[in-house]
C-alpha cells in the first residue's frame, strides 16, 4: 500500500504520541509498504527517517512544545496527487487533519483517523471549563467523515461511542523491551540523586504540565516520605509548569527532558513509577516502565487497568480517587523492594511488543483501502 499519514507531532517532537506514530509509521515500511508523513517539524540527525512535508504549524496557546499544524484543502490535494496515497491515516483534529480529510474525500481516498489525545480534557486544566460538549461535537463531526476511528484503549472508545462517533476500533501500543529493560539500572545515576541500595526513588516521567496531575505525585511521594524518609522523587520532562514545580517543589530533582538509552537508564535507575494522570487515551509510560521493571502505582484505567494486576504487579486506585492514591503509598512502602513483583510488572510488559499492534495497523489501513493488500 502507499500510505500517508498526517500528524501534528512527530519526532523531534519527545511525546508519546510521536513516537507511536513514527513506530508504527516505520513499522509499515518496513513490512514492505511505501510510507510518508505529514507533519509539522523538520528532521534532523537521527530522525531523518520516512520522507516527510513539513506544513505550517503554531504552538497551542500556553503551550509552546506543542503544535498545531495549518493546510489549505489545496495544498493537501496537491501532495496527495503527487504521492498517490491508497489510504491515508489522520492522526490530528486540527486544521491539517481536516485539510487533509476533506483534499481526501474530493479525490474518494479513504481515510483512517486516530484519537490520541483527550484534549477535551485539557481544556478544563487551561481554564476553558465546560467546553467537553462543544469539544465532542466538533469531534465527532471530524471523525465520522472518516472510514474507521483507532484509539489506544477500550476506555476512550466506549467514550467516543457514546459521543456518537462510527466505528471505533482499539489499537494498542507497544514496547521496545530491549531497550526499557532492568539491566539498565546505574548505580552511579542513582548516587548522582542522593540514593544508594536502601534508598526508595520514586519517578514521574512525562510533561510538566497541568494536565499531567504532579500535584497529586507530590502529595504521594510526600506520604511515601512519612514511611522511608530518605526516599527521593525525581521528575523526567520538560513543560510550562517546569518552574513553578521547581519554585513550590525544590526537593524534587528535576532530570529535564532524556530520551533513548539515557531515558531508559533513569527508569530502570527508579524503584517505583508514580503515574497520577486522569486524561491519557492509553498510557505508553506505564508500560515504559513496567519493562524497566518498575511497580507502577497509578488509577484503575487504560494502560495500568490492562497490564496492573494489584498488588502483584503495581498498584492500582478507583478512578479519579485521589485520596486512595495516597493511601496506597503504604503498599508502596512495604513492596518496593520486592523483586517478585518487579520481575511479574516487566513479564506483563513483555507481552506487549510492538510487532502484533504494527500488524494490526496494517490490517486496519489495508480493510479501509479499495484494494487492501
Amino acid at each position: 500500500m502507499r500510505i500517508l499519514v498526517v500528524t501534528d507531532t512527530y519526532p523531534p517532537d519527545i511525546n508519546g504520541v510521536a513516537k507511536s506514530l513514527q513506530t508504527l509509521s516505520e513499522g509499515l515500511a518496513k513490512r514492505g509498504h511505501a510510507v510518508e508523513v505529514v507533519t509539522t517539524l523538520e528532521a534532523f540527525g537521527q530522525e531523518l527517517g520516512l520522507p516527510r512535508h513539513v506544513m505550517s504549524s503554531m504552538p497551542l496557546p500556553g503551550y509552546e512544545t506543542l503544535r498545531m499544524g495549518f493546510a489549505s484543502r489545496r495544498e493537501m490535494g496537491i501532495l496527495l496527487d503527487s504521492f498517490r496515497p491508497e489510504v491515508l491515516y489522520v492522526a490530528t483534529e486540527t486544521p491539517l487533519g481536516i485539510a487533509a480529510i476533506r483534499a481526501a474525500a474530493k479525490r474518494h481516498l479513504p481515510v483512517v483517523s486516530g484519537f490520541h489525545t483527550n484534549f477535551q480534557s485539557y481544556l478544563e486544566d487551561y481554564h476553558f471549563p465546560g467546553m467537553e460538549t462543544v469539544a465532542s461535537s466538533i469531534l465527532r463531526s471530524i471523525h465520522n467523515a472518516t472510514a474507521r476511528t483507532l484509539t489506544p484503549s477500550q476506555e476512550t472508545a466506549s467514550m467516543l461511542t457514546q459521543w456518537g462517533i462510527r466505528n471505533v476500533g482499539v489499537l494498542g501500543r507497544g514496547v521496545d523491551t530491549d531497550l526499557f529493560n532492568p539491566k539498565r539500572r546505574n548505580p552511579e545515576l542513582r548516587r548522582s540523586w542522593g540514593a544508594d541500595a536502601a534508598t526508595p526513588v520514586a519517578i514521574c516521567v512525562g510533561r510538566i504540565a497541568a494536565e499531567k496531575n504532579l500535584q497529586l505525585a507530590i502529595r504521594a511521594f510526600e506520604a511515601l516520605r512519612n514511611h522511608e524518609p530518605r526516599a527521593r522523587l525525581v521528575l523526567v520532562g520538560d513543560g510550562p509548569r517546569l518552574e513553578t514545580m521547581r519554585r513550590e517543589h525544590p526537593k524534587a530533582i528535576y532530570a529535564g527532558t532524556r530520551a533513548g538509552t539515557d531515558l531508559a537508564e533513569h527508569y530502570a535507575s527508579a524503584d517505583v513509577f508514580l503515574f497520577p494522570s486522569i486524561t491519557e487515551t492509553f498510557g505508553n509510560v506505564v508500560l515504559e516502565a513496567m519493562a524497566s521493571g518498575l511497580g507502577v502505582l497509578a488509577f484503575d484505567y487504560a494502560a495500568a487497568r490492562l497490564l496492573i494486576n494489584d498488588g502483584e504487579s503495581g498498584w492500582l486506585v478507583p478512578f479519579g480517587d485521589e485520596d486512595a492514591f495516597v493511601n496506597r503509598t503504604q503498599a508502596i512502602a512495604t513492596q518496593w523492594k520486592d523483586t517478585t513483583l518487579r520481575q511479574v510488572a516487566r513479564n506483563s510488559a513483555c507481552h506487549h511488543g510492538w510487532s502484533r499492534v504494527i500488524e494490526q495497523f496494517e490490517h486496519e489501513l489495508a480493510m479501509a483501502s479499495p484494494t487492501p493488500a
